[in-house]
């Protein structure tokens, strides 16, 4: 997969379809909120920006977006800063030599599409990139090969 991009992933019948929304993620929120039309559960949009963290968003009640940020230390990121600024999520400050993953956000924001926010933590918690979390989220939710097939065009 690159390094960074941002992809959206709806239901189609059964199974799933994911379309590249961009590749490259300093692609401006508003617009991949746009493209969250669909049926639920999801559409998700995932932005991986330079295979350190991602940003997820889906559906929420009344028209809002839940999102969530895989690390929520890293404000010096555009992108993680507009996010946790028009999402309200809050930061997490950490010691400069804690290099762990901190998230933040809806951590709920998978479990209607079945997954549960425990295993979305355990994903969280491993030493993978963000890319390969992402990866790892749509082996879990059962669109991984449509994931990989978007990206790698």
């Amino acid at each position: 997969m690159p390094g960074s991009f941002a992809v959206l992933v709806a239901r189609a019948g059964a199974g799933w379809e994911a379309r590249l929304l961009a590749d490259d993620a300093d692609t401006e929120l508003p617009a991949l909120e746009a493209a969250l039309t669909g049926e639920w559960p999801g559409p998700f949009v995932f932005v991986v920006d330079s295979r350190l963290y991602f940003v997820a968003l889906t559906h929420g009640p009344g028209g809002m977006v839940r999102a969530m940020i895989s690390d929520g230390a890293l404000p010096e990121f555009l992108l993680a800063a507009e996010a946790m600024e028009r999402y309200g999520i809050e930061g997490v400050h950490v010691d400069a030599d804690d290099e762990s993953e901190h998230p933040a956000g809806d951590l709920d924001l998978f479990a209607d599409a079945g997954l549960p926010r425990t295993d979305l933590e355990q994903i969280l918690a491993q030493d993978l990139w963000a890319d390969e979390m992402v990866a790892e989220i749509a082996g879990r939710l059962g669109f991984a090969d449509e994931l990989a097939a978007a990206v790698a065009r």
